[in-house]
């Protein structure tokens, strides 16, 4: 099996339920991802030994989730110089908004491109990674642009159902 070279990374096992989609639309464009649960807050010293070691691990983007305040990404992107994709998660009494402004609210010089909340976002944030990556890899490309292609066609369809019930 092919080094990883994208990591998907999220606080708690309780996540898996959203970040599931993100591993499985990475998978779907061929990439395996590395996967693990680390938090922030409960284990720092993993968290800054992954994310100091990952680009010599060969990892290229790292997609990191979490609830609430989401130090997650930006404490890898403050030990890592490979991009970092922040993903919030729902949980807490603000269901989300909280983890949403933690995640995007960066100080200057520690950048984590930020998705939307929840589900959306663990797919959206697959996609990014795969947009990254195939700027240094046609065949990673052709498979993207083939897939815009089909979410294009699959709107044209919906379209001319409604358009025949009219």
């Amino acid at each position: 099996m092919p080094q990883p070279r994208v990591a998907v990374v999220f606080g708690s096992d309780s996540d898996w339920e959203t970040m599931e989609s993100c591993v499985k639309q990475l998978r779907e464009f061929g990439e395996a991802p590395f996967v693990e649960v680390m938090s922030a807050h409960r284990n720092p010293a993993r968290c800054s030994e992954f994310s100091s070691g990952a680009e010599a691990n060969g990892l290229e983007v790292i997609i990191a989730a979490a609830g609430m305040s989401n130090a997650l990404a930006g404490a890898i992107a403050a030990h890592t110089p490979l991009p970092v994709i922040g993903v919030p998660l729902e949980s807490g009494s603000m269901q989300g908004m909280d983890a949403l402004l933690s995640t995007v609210q960066m100080p200057p010089g520690i950048p984590v491109a930020t998705v939307s909340i929840g589900r959306a976002g663990a797919k959206n944030a697959a996609l990014l990674a795969i947009q990254m990556l195939a700027n240094k890899d046609e065949k990673l490309a052709s498979a993207y642009r083939d897939f815009k292609k089909t979410q294009a066609e699959a709107v044209a369809d919906r379209n001319a159902k409604v358009q025949a019930k009219l």
